[in-house]
């Protein structure tokens, strides 16, 4: 910075030191003009009020000629300043985004690199300003929808008690189990809707510690096995590492591994293998689960991990929440890990990236 201040100041010394060069040789040339007919006899003596006029008339045309040469000289600074104004008023009045073309080298051009990259700044802030409100007004739409479905049966099954529009006491039950259902399913909605908000917080905080991955996947593996041999998934594993150091808060990466084990469950083809492996690759250790699915889930692979997204079956599958990938993504990512998806040739693959600790 100090290299553009120096070069702004030189040039306008500069340009002041060769005005008033010019201004005192032109005064000199009309000086010597004055002597010169004097001496041919052009002009008449002057009278001291002639003198002191024509000495003014010598300081004015000096004065405009270092006005105008400098006025020369520094018009194009002058003109980029002018620029540099019209477009902070521009960016002041809401053309965000708006920058400012780079000419020079000197502290005007610092200064407009710096009005560049704060408008760039205030464009992307706006920006996701904007996604944010997007987000909410799609969160509260999705939740809305959501928490009706299952509130408006219990209400609709309430109401038919209430009246004792049942015939027998076996229909009185299998109302009753309903609504039991209905509230249990309500309640696992606003217990994921209430974690997605807990975790989207800024200040959320973790309980981490190291921890052997290795040996915590073998044991929620194991507590699987039942359910995938139930769901006729044979699960084929490969974690060869013997010790995994990773720092996690335990509980909410555990959390992630029921997502995507519950995932795999209800998305598998029937019966299906079901590959989970662990490996390690430079600093990070790779877990990756993969299972056949009957066809691809989304238009862009991406979407797995939006809100409220369910793939095909989007607000039919009374299972799910919509919630379980956000919220495994957003635990991942407070652990500097990442998570992303893949599909190739019917086999849909879940890789989750843990920092190891070393």
């Amino acid at each position: 910075m100090r290299k553009f201040g120096n070069k702004l100041v030189a040039k306008l010394l500069g340009a002041i030191a060769i005005s008033f060069l010019v201004s005192l040789g032109m005064m000199a040339l009309i000086i010597l003009s004055n002597v010169y007919l004097q001496k041919m006899n052009y002009l008449k003596e002057f009278s001291i009020w002639s003198s002191y006029f024509m000495i003014l008339l010598q300081f004015s045309a000096a004065i405009l000629t270092f006005i105008a040469v400098f006025f020369i000289m520094a018009r194009k600074k002058i003109l980029y300043l002018k620029l540099i104004t019209e477009s902070v008023h521009h960016i002041a009045n809401g053309k965000l985004g708006l920058t400012i073309k780079i000419k020079s080298r000197d502290e005007l051009t610092q200064l407009a690199q710096n009005i560049n990259g704060m408008s760039k700044e205030l464009e992307k802030k706006f920006e996701h300003e904007r996604q944010l409100e997007r987000s909410k007004s799609e969160l509260i739409s999705n939740v809305s929808h959501d928490l009706r479905t299952p509130l408006t049966s219990i209400i609709g099954y309430l109401d038919l008690l209430k009246k004792g529009q049942y015939n027998s006491k076996a229909q009185f039950q299998e109302y009753l189990q309903t609504i039991d259902s209905k509230s249990q399913r309500l309640k696992y909605l606003i217990d994921e809707l209430f974690e997605y908000t807990h975790l989207s917080s800024p200040d959320v905080k973790l309980t981490c510690k190291e921890a052997d991955l290795s040996g915590l996947l073998e044991q929620i593996i194991g507590e699987y096995i039942p359910i995938f041999e139930k769901e006729r998934l044979s699960v084929q594993k490969s974690i060869a590492e013997d010790n995994v150091p990773v720092v996690m808060d335990i509980e909410k990466m555990v959390r992630v591994y029921d997502n995507l084990f519950m995932n795999a469950i209800k998305y598998s083809r029937k019966p299906s293998e079901l590959f989970i492996s662990l490996e390690i690759i430079g600093d990070k250790a790779l877990l990756k689960i993969s299972n056949k699915v009957e066809g691809f889930p989304a238009d862009n692979i991406d979407k797995l991990f939006e809100r409220f997204f369910r793939g095909d079956k989007a607000r039919t599958d009374q299972q799910g929440s919509g919630l379980g990938l956000a919220i495994s993504k957003r635990i991942v990512e407070l652990h500097n890990g990442n998570i992303h998806a893949d599909y190739r040739e019917g086999w849909m693959s879940f890789i989750v990236e843990h920092p190891l600790h070393i």
